[in-house]
């Protein structure tokens, strides 16, 4: 084997080992939502099951906090890209002695642990609702409101990177063409800087959204008393966890790549709509069905009939006589590993033991009353009549016990009395 042919196999091999070991785990939990199995696991496989899609969809406490997710994500994205675009201008504007202490003051929110920020937020919020004399049910104690906030203050910055990276490629004589040419200072903005930000701009929030989204180390200390995704799904693995959970984990990656391939195609889109005004031609569409299927629509769909297929095996798959069968089969294991006990007859000495000379029949003829078991009744109340004492009026003086039939074990060992045997004696 030639050294290319050897570097190209280890290069596909390492590629392979990548890619299994990104997406191996994401596959193997999307299986385990169609397992009839109480817990998510791929083998033994039970029964082919969307039970678990009910199951989540019935689940309230993961929709709410689904819920208090997506609103937060879009507050945050509301906030933050804001204040990451006037970041990343203001760090274009400023001097270069400026600019790095800018810089880091800006970025530092990102190296601050999201612990710290999440007590702060509740801390400084806390002392502002005391200050006003604000109740509990305001602002100052609402958990959807202080988990944007909290989250805000490091997801901007990675906004502004996104803007400044954008923003080095801006050339400011189309600003200053606009300027001289009457243009005001919103209008430059709008007209010239927005549309070259347009990138840059979804790029930042579809960033500010994920990261809020799965944000779990500031939100678990500024929800306070509400719940989101995250929190709900930390809570239940501690407890234990079925396969509603991986059934939301597709849902959630299968959506991630309808966006992606849907983005990339808007994209492709966009390139061959440049190239063809660049080259004063009409680009062709697809001329065959082979380009079709490689292409991004063609990809979503491939996920879509995937999704109906999906839809209709599991209407026509019987899954209660899956798991009846399952239960059978178990049954008949369990019955065939346990050993069978000998039956003994009434009567019948064992082997090794003495019979007694008078026995009770175990069994009664019909219409009889049945047999008395062992040890019943032996928790019945009327039993502590035997040993509770009796009511006789004046309590015996202490140190005089009853008769010697009427003696309880160990009765009186804690009275005073029984000290004067052992103390020392005055002189």
């Amino acid at each position: 084997m030639k050294s290319a042919q050897f570097l190209r196999v280890v290069l596909g091999a390492y590629i392979v080992l990548f890619f299994a070991y990104l997406f191996g785990p994401l596959i193997l939990m999307s299986i385990t939502a169609f397992n009839s199995s109480e817990f998510p696991r791929v083998t033994p496989w039970d029964c082919f099951s969307t039970d678990w899609f009910n199951v989540l969809v019935e689940d309230k406490r993961i929709m709410t906090g689904l819920r208090n997710s997506i609103i937060i994500g879009f507050g945050v994205v509301c906030l933050s890209v804001p204040i990451g675009l006037a970041a990343a201008m203001m760090l274009t504007q400023v001097g270069r002695r400026m600019k790095s202490f800018f810089y880091t003051v800006v970025v530092s929110p990102i190296l601050v642990p999201g612990v710290v920020l999440g007590i702060s937020t509740l801390i400084f919020w806390d002392r502002l609702g005391t200050m006003f004399d604000a109740s509990y049910n305001s602002v100052f104690y609402n958990g959807i409101f202080l988990s944007i906030l909290g989250q805000s203050t490091f997801v901007s910055a990675y906004c502004m990177l996104v803007f400044t990276a954008r923003l080095q490629r801006f050339d400011p004589v189309q600003e200053e063409a606009a300027l001289d040419l009457g243009a005001t200072n919103a209008q430059a903005f709008v007209k010239i800087l927005l549309p070259f930000l347009k990138p840059a701009i979804g790029s930042a929030a579809v960033m500010a959204f994920l990261a809020s989204f799965e944000n779990y180390n500031t939100t678990i200390f500024t929800i306070v008393s509400e719940s989101t995704l995250t929190t709900v799904l930390a809570s239940k693995v501690r407890f234990g966890i079925n396969p509603s959970i991986s059934a939301l984990a597709v849902i959630i990656v299968v959506l991630t790549l309808i966006c992606a391939i849907i983005h990339e195609a808007m994209k492709r889109q966009e390139a061959r709509r440049a190239q063809a005004a660049k080259d004063e031609r009409v680009v062709a569409d697809y001329a065959s069905v082979g380009r079709f299927a490689t292409s991004p629509w063609g990809i979503v769909l491939l996920v879509f009939l995937a999704g109906l297929g999906t839809i209709w095996l599991a209407t026509r798959y019987d899954t209660a006589s899956c798991k009846m069968r399952l239960q059978d089969e178990r049954q008949l294991r369990l019955e065939q590993s346990t050993p069978s006990t000998p039956a003994v007859t009434p009567g019948a000495a064992t082997p090794g033991t003495t019979t007694p000379s008078t026995t009770t029949p175990t069994t009664t003829p019909s219409g009889s009353e049945p047999a008395a078991k062992p040890y019943q009744g032996i928790f019945a109340p009327q039993n502590l009549d035997q040993v509770a004492p009796k009511d006789e009026g004046e309590a015996a003086p202490a140190g005089e016990g009853k008769s010697d039939g009427e003696s309880k074990p160990y009765q009186g060992i804690f009275a005073p009395q029984n000290l004067d045997n052992v103390a020392p004696k005055s002189d």
